[in-house]
C-alpha cells in the first residue's frame, strides 16, 4: 500500500495535479464533464442492458441496439477515463484511502469483466437469439449485472464526497 500511496503523492505533484487542484474553476468544470460522461455511458449501456433483459425494444435485434449505442458507451467511457484521471491527479492521496472511491474502482473492474464475459460467451451466438423478445439467461444475467454495477458505480461515485 505504501508504494501505491507514493504513486499518488507523485501524481498530485505533477503539473496536471497541481493545476487542477489550485484552479478555482478547473475542478468543477472537469467534474461537470465527468458527470455528463457518466450520463452518456450509463444511459447508452442501460438501453442495451434493458433490451438484453427483455424489458424494452423487444422488437429490435440486439445487434442493432448494440451497434447504435455501444459507440456512445465507449465515448462516455473515454470521457470518464480522461476526466476521472484529471480529478484523481488533483487529490490522489485522499482518493486512495476513500472507501467510496475504492468500491467504485472495484465495481468498474467488475463491470469491465462482466462486459468481457458477455462478449466472449453470450454475444458469440447473438445471431441465433437476437430477434427473440427475451434473450437467453446468460445475456439477461449479463444485462442485469451490468445495469446494477453501473448504477452502483454512480452511487459510490457520489459517496466519495461524503465518506
Amino acid at each position: 500500500m505504501h508504494f501505491l500511496y507514493s504513486i499518488c503523492e507523485w501524481l498530485e505533484q505533477t503539473g496536471v495535479g497541481v493545476t487542477v487542484r489550485d484552479s478555482t474553476w478547473l475542478f468543477p468544470i472537469i467534474e461537470t464533464i465527468h458527470i455528463l460522461g457518466i450520463a452518456v455511458l450509463v444511459g447508452s449501456t442501460s438501453i442495451l442492458d434493458l433490451r438484453l433483459m427483455g424489458l424494452t425494444y423487444r422488437e429490435q435485434p440486439v445487434s442493432k441496439i448494440a451497434w447504435r449505442f455501444l459507440p456512445w458507451a465507449w465515448a462516455g467511457f473515454l470521457i470518464q477515463v480522461v476526466t476521472g484521471g484529471l480529478l484523481l491527479a488533483s487529490e490522489a492521496t485522499k482518493m486512495i484511502t476513500n472507501v467510496g472511491f475504492q468500491i467504485k474502482m472495484v465495481l468498474i473492474v467488475v463491470a469491465g469483466l462482466n462486459a468481457l464475459v458477455f462478449h466472449l460467451i453470450a454475444y458469440q451466438s447473438v445471431d441465433k437469439w437476437e430477434n427473440d423478445p427475451v434473450a437467453p439467461f446468460s445475456a439477461r444475467a449479463a444485462g442485469l449485472i451490468s445495469i446494477l454495477l453501473w448504477f452502483g458505480i454512480v452511487g459510490f461515485g457520489r459517496w466519495i464526497a461524503y465518506v
